[in-house]
């Protein structure tokens, strides 16, 4: 079946292999396939892929499959190495073994044989057909049989990217956590230069149809904002990355920005005492801030500043005023960006970035889903001012990206032991040093790790869910009275809390919280719900306020019954 691939991704079979010198790039934007082809020397350019183009499945097989588990709720064990399989290579070492997200990663198949996992068809044909709706049957033949996911298998370029098109943000985000890590230690193993946080892909290899000693090679999945992507031509998966992923990084569509994920609150000026937050008019209520504000400290100096609603005015426990804000991961390093260094010299931001988000994570203080930290000299200063889209731009180009190994800390201009000095950092940028090699310089030992700024993976509640579809259509003829409501393109996924306070995940379309059994839950999921369809309300993080509208829904509801 090989030989029908098209010459779109093959080369001349006379050729060796390491004269290789395109490939082909295809994303799905718009409900269609977008594509380029990538030179490389003098190499004459044939026709690029079309939707129509056939591509063999590879390992891309076990993506489905993990997704399928996952989204399902399957048991996953971990599968055991007895050193007698010679596919056991890209699993584990003999006598040990490998967990559910590094199988994907590594591209350990036995881990996702279907047989083991116990996948039986009509469940897995069901699924599918929900992801996919009304799509004609035969393009999706391939991936009607679990039993038939088979590497030679050939499928369209276009069904293929359909279906990662099909699969939603809570269903995806388990499978991107595990696959940052290919451009980390997997087969793209330092492409992480190139690529930031922004690629999230399965690899794949598999044999040459006309060369027994060539292979073909590339990956598929997403790019950070869910965009789905694949690449491919002749080589393996590690050669293709090796060669092409400066061009690669390149010729990528712009990605989009995202909701950000986690969760920060800060507790702003925690060494200079406020007297007074007043606004054009007079003093400032407490409650959540909107607008621009002029902030008073008792030393007789002052500060102006402007909230869209992250910032909160608070009377603290000795009577004075304070300011906390709440705001996500990427928004909270960009601020530490703004305020300790800046976006100008691209390498040394990112690089500062990663830095800041280090410190964040091994410093903070740990309760109800978020992280507590102070701005302050002693710790990290944080702008109260809505990040730059410079450096918000940088933020999100190094979302989740840590080092491990070292306490991190840096510093204007003194480096020193695990000390970032930012003048040093600045300077490595203009002679053309990556931010990689930048951070590998100031902490020596170290490497990139994920953070998974959430991280969390999400025990689907049923009930929740139900009860969320049940009362959704009748609050929308509340909320679309309401300024800046927009309703989730899907029905936010409901997951199980393991510990502390509900909390929602904007950027996932993810709620936690606990079963429903009381009807202080059901005004805990309006709650959540409001906090998703609200993100751009004036007043949506306004606690107060989300809690009045969430008790109305619920009575909605209850009316309705």
């Amino acid at each position: 079946m090989l030989q029908r691939l098209l010459p779109a991704l093959l080369l001349a079979s006379a050729a060796p292999i390491a004269a290789a010198a395109s490939l082909d790039l295809a994303w799905w934007r718009e409900g269609k396939v977008q594509s380029v082809q990538l030179q490389q020397r003098s190499a004459s350019a044939t026709q690029a892929v079309t939707a129509n183009t056939e591509i063999p499945l590879g390992s891309l097989w076990k993506l489905f499959v993990y997704v399928y588990a996952v989204d399902g709720k399957l048991a996953t064990p971990d599968y055991n190495c007895g050193g007698r399989k010679q596919e056991e290579v890209y699993c584990c070492e003999a006598g040990g073994s490998v967990a559910r997200d590094a199988a994907l990663a590594q591209s350990c198949g036995l881990f996702f044989a279907p047989e083991r996992l116990g996948i039986a068809q009509k469940p897995w044909q069901d699924y599918w057909k929900r992801r996919l709706g009304s799509a004609p049957a035969g393009e999706f033949s391939w991936l009607a049989d679990p039993a038939r996911l088979e590497a030679a298998r050939l499928v369209t370029l276009g069904s293929l990217l359909r279906v990662l098109a099909s699969i939603q943000p809570a269903s995806r985000a388990d499978a991107e956590a595990a696959l940052l890590r290919v451009v980390l230690d997997g087969r793209g193993a330092g492409s992480v230069r190139w690529f930031g946080s922004q690629l999230r892909v399965k690899t794949y290899s598999w044999h040459h149809p006309k060369r027994e000693d060539a292979r073909l090679g590339g990956a598929a999945g997403w790019l950070a904002d869910g965009t789905p992507v694949w690449f491919g031509g002749s080589d393996s998966s590690t050669g293709i990355f090796q060669k092409w992923a400066p061009q690669i990084a390149a010729a990528l569509p712009p990605v989009q920005p995202a909701e950000d994920s986690g969760c920060v609150v800060v507790d702003y000026f925690s060494r200079y005492p406020v007297s007074a937050v007043r606004t054009a008019d007079g003093l400032a209520v407490p409650g959540a801030l909107n607008g621009r504000y002029v902030v008073q400290f008792e030393n007789g100096k002052s500060l102006p500043i402007r909230s869209n609603g992250e910032l909160t005015l608070l009377k603290g426990a000795n009577g004075k005023p304070q300011i906390r804000g709440r705001m996500g991961v990427n928004e909270y390093v960009a601020r530490v960006i703004d305020r300790e260094a800046s976006a100008t010299e691209t390498e040394a931001a990112r690089a500062f970035a990663i830095a800041a988000r280090s410190y964040l994570q091994q410093n903070a203080r740990r309760a109800e889903s978020c992280q507590f930290i102070t701005d302050s000299s002693a710790t990290q200063r944080v702008s109260p001012n809505p990040a730059s889209a410079a450096a918000l731009e940088v933020a999100r180009w190094t979302d989740q990206l840590v080092l491990d190994g070292a306490q991190v800390r840096y510093h204007s201009t003194k480096a020193g032991n695990n000390v970032l000095a930012w003048s040093d950092a600045q300077a490595q940028a203009r002679t053309g040093k990556g931010f990689d090699d930048i951070l590998a310089a100031a902490y020596p030992g170290t490497t990139l790790a994920i953070a998974g700024n959430t991280g969390t993976t999400c025990a689907r509640l049923a009930k929740n869910e139900q009860w969320l579809a049940y009362a959704l259509p009748r609050w929308e003829r509340m909320l679309r009275r309401e300024e800046g409501y927009e309703a989730p393109a899907q029905l936010p996924a409901v997951c199980a809390l393991a510990a502390g306070s509900p909390y929602s995940e904007q950027s996932r379309n993810r709620i936690f919280m606990r079963p429903l059994a009381t009807r202080e839950d059901r005004i805990t999921l309006a709650h959540e719900y409001l906090h998703i369809g609200l993100r751009r309300h004036p007043r949506g993080q306004d606690e107060d306020y989300v809690e009045r509208l969430a008790r109305r829904l619920n009575d909605l509801s209850l009316e309705a019954m």
